[in-house]
């Protein structure tokens, strides 16, 4: 017993392990050239000494009302530069002490960013911040109903490249049956109830047009949903020209939209309030969207097959997932919530519609799924971002900054691109993603 004993391996009471800790320079460069931006602004195109930019905070409907904020232009322009500057130079430690750069700074250096240009581009007028937030979150609606689409039929391994064409096929339905249903029973509410359950129903078919060809004949993914987008512009634009345009009274009228429903409590507290709680039920039911996704997607026994059939489609067939039915299903549930997305172009707007209406919300909306990660609250801040930029520009325009519209036109897909390729790092996308299943 004691020779065995005497005999037996020695066992290390603990072991420590050396974890490598993977870190990027992307982030202080990316932060260094927002910075260096911002100096050339102070430096090269200064504001005239006194001006002031003044931040209106309030409505003159809100109960509550906020005293304006007014900032000396230039002194806030320089403190912001240094801020960033200190900011930028933490990082760089942070990433020569092999840690990594984290969330909250990114989310500050962004907030002192655009707080700097927003002052140095709005010297000398006011800046109406409430019209600014609740224009970027109008313009985002339509690429955050994309953009979750985008991360289910991704999450699924189908790459959704057709979700410019449910935009667009949920747009043009919603405006014509919302338009036929209320004339014929004289129902506004009716033909709007009917024109958003036909735009989700179009959106829908074409997502499972699109899920047919690349489940089941294995057709290339990207191919086919480019082909899907020219097809519905085509159909949309013949039908606009031969049967709407002639008869725009009975089958396009901007008569019929959603109204303004304001949460009583909610809409009255300042700021947010007016911003997110006077909205129109198309957006209240991207809130419930977006939560639904996110707590399925990863809460969920059907979030875990999705996730499943899009990561190791092998292992999930092997524990009885019927990969193929899971990702057709998947994709037209995608293509149902964009088709709700359409609607909002139309009479969620009170817009008639036009040809090509959507003008490339998809392709923004499929960036917004990328930037964010695949994940559901970070493709909507995505979307967000691209809908705050996009407003932003024709705030610019009113006031009369300096700043070229040509710039303001740009600044999305600027944004996205430093975003992807310095601030995010790099992206993975769903390991199955555009790789057809074939049952072994």
């Amino acid at each position: 017993m004691s020779s065995s004993l005497a005999n037996a391996p020695v066992v290390p009471q603990s072991t420590s392990l050396d974890t490598t800790v993977v870190t990027s320079w992307k982030a202080p460069i990316a932060f260094g050239v927002f910075t260096l931006v911002l100096l050339a602004f102070a430096v090269f195109a200064p504001r005239s000494g006194g001006a002031t930019t003044t931040y209106r905070l309030s409505t003159a409907n809100d109960v509550i009302q906020l005293p304006e904020l007014t900032v000396p232009a230039m002194p806030a322009l320089w403190t912001v530069v240094v801020l960033l500057g200190l900011v930028t130079a933490y990082s760089a430690w942070l990433v020569s002490q092999k840690r990594r750069v984290p969330l909250w700074l990114v989310v500050v250096f962004a907030i002192l960013f655009m707080f700097g240009f927003l002052t140095w581009a709005g010297a000398g007028a006011s800046l109406p911040m409430i019209g600014l937030l609740f224009g970027s979150l109008s313009l985002a609606v339509p690429l955050i109903y994309g953009a979750l689409a985008g991360v289910i039929g991704e999450r699924a391994g189908v790459i959704n490249i057709a979700i410019e064409g449910q935009l667009l096929a949920g747009a043009f339905t919603a405006a014509v049956v919302c338009s036929i249903v209320s004339s014929s029973t004289g129902q506004a509410w009716l033909g709007l109830i009917a024109g958003t359950i036909a735009a989700m129903v179009a959106g829908m078919l074409v997502g499972m047009v699109l899920a047919a060809f690349a489940i089941k004949y294995f057709v290339d993914q990207v191919i086919v949903g480019v082909v899907l987008n020219v097809l519905v512009v085509g159909l949309t634009s013949f039908f606009f020209s031969q049967v709407l345009a002639p008869n725009a009274a009975a089958l396009n009228n901007t008569a019929q939209r959603f109204e303004r429903l304001p949460i009583p409590v909610l809409s009255e507290i300042p700021i947010i309030g007016p911003v997110l709680f006077r909205q129109t039920i198309i957006v209240y039911l991207m809130y419930v969207a977006v939560a639904l996704v996110y707590v399925g997607l990863f809460h969920t026994k059907w979030g875990l097959r999705v996730r499943s059939v899009g990561e190791h489609p092998q292992a999930a067939d092997t524990v009885g997932i019927n990969v193929n039915r899971t990702r057709f299903w998947n994709v037209a549930l995608a293509g149902a919530i964009a088709g709700l997305g359409g609607t909002f172009f139309t009479i969620g707007s009170g817009i008639a519609f036009n040809k090509e209406m959507t003008a490339g919300a998809g392709f923004i909306a499929l960036a917004a799924v990328i930037f964010g990660q695949w994940d559901p609250i970070k493709a909507t801040l995505a979307a967000l971002l691209f809908g705050f930029a996009s407003n932003l520009q024709n705030t610019l325009s009113v006031i009369g900054s300096p700043v070229p519209s040509e710039f303001m036109l740009m600044l999305p897909y600027v944004v996205t691109i430093f975003a992807v390729a310095g601030l995010v790092g790099k992206s993975r996308p769903p390991a199955a993603e555009g790789k057809p299943y074939i049952k072994s």
